[in-house]
């Protein structure tokens, strides 16, 4: 299949020159990945394909990459992904709570996006935050020290962005 062929989606001339720049160097499928995810803030299936026919290799393994590191994001997430902390400090001090909690205010489970495509729930290893356990992220701010009675809020203040 040419690259033509597997073209069902664009990407723009800094990806295209980073994966130029990367095609032929050692651990080139991850950093790649990361800079579609970057772009696109999921890997979509066409991507995938045009990235195996941009680097000839087997679609398998870009999915083997893609399905082992949690990292990767197969499905396009809410327009606000809310990544809520479960690493040691924060599983300690109620981080699985907090999903549940959101898990009934939005009606969604982990890994899923409400039907306006507004939020989805991520859960996530380590922030770095620990100091302010239980923690979540969205939208690149961070919010510590929560308890499930100050989601409702938080929640809302995303809503009417």
């Amino acid at each position: 299949m040419s690259v033509k062929e597997a073209s069902g989606i664009e990407f723009s001339d800094k990806l295209m020159t980073f994966i130029e720049e990367w095609k032929s160097k050692k651990g080139n499928l991850v950093m790649i990945l990361h800079k579609i995810q970057e772009e696109f803030d999921y890997i979509p299936r066409q991507a995938a394909i045009k990235t195996a026919v941009l680097l000839d290799i087997p679609l398998a393994k870009i999915y083997g990459v893609m399905t082992f590191y949690n990292f990767f994001k197969l499905e396009k997430p809410g327009k606000h992904n809310i990544q809520v902390c479960t690493g040691t400090a924060c599983y300690l001090k109620g981080g699985v709570d907090l999903i549940e909690e959101l898990e009934i205010l939005l009606g969604i489970g982990v890994n899923t996006v409400t039907d306006d495509g507004i939020f989805s729930i991520e859960s996530v290893r380590c922030i770095g935050c620990c100091g302010l356990a239980p923690v979540l992220l969205i939208d690149g701010e961070v919010f510590g020290k929560l308890t499930k009675d100050q989601l409702p809020e938080i929640v809302a203040k995303f809503k009417d962005k």
